[in-house]
C-alpha cells in the first residue's frame, strides 16, 4: 500500500519521566522561538520522510538515532528512538564539541531502558 505523501509515517512522542515531566519538551521551551521553529521542521521532516540518514538523521547505536539541527547556537541534537510507527524523542542539547559527549548518550540510553521497561 503506497504511503499518503500528507499522513506522517510516525507519531511524536516526548519521553515522559515517572513523575510526568517531558525533559525534551522542557529543553525545547528554554529555546529561542527561531531555533525551536528549526528543531520542529527537521523532527517533521523525519516524521514525513522516514527513514532518513546524513546530513539530518544519524544512527549513532542500536535502538537510538539523533537529529541534527543548526541554530544560533551552533548544533542541537535530539537523540530519539523508534518503536513501530512512534518516534519517541528522549535527550535534546546543544552539541559544543566534535563528539557526542558521553554523558548526553547515556542519558537517552538511560531513557530508552526506561521506556521498554513500561
Amino acid at each position: 500500500m503506497q504511503q499518503d505523501p500528507n499522513e506522517p509515517i510516525l507519531t511524536v512522542v516526548f519521553y515522559r519521566t515517572g513523575g510526568g515531566n517531558e525533559p525534551v519538551r522542557e529543553w525545547l521551551k528554554s529555546l529561542k522561538r527561531e531555533e525551536r521553529k528549526i528543531i520542529g521542521e527537521d523532527i517533521k521532516t523525519l516524521q514525513f520522510g522516514w527513514p532518513l540518514g546524513m546530513p539530518l538523521i544519524r544512527k549513532l547505536e542500536p535502538g537510538i538515532w539523533e537529529i541534527r539541527s543548526r541554530i544560533t547556537q551552533g548544533v542541537a541534537r535530539v537523540l530519539l528512538t523508534v518503536e513501530g510507527h512512534m518516534m519517541v524523542l528522549l535527550h535534546g542539547f546543544i552539541k559544543k564539541s566534535q563528539k557526542t559527549p558521553r554523558s548526553e548518550l547515556q542519558t537517552a540510553r538511560q531513557r530508552l531502558l526506561d521506556l521498554r521497561k513500561e
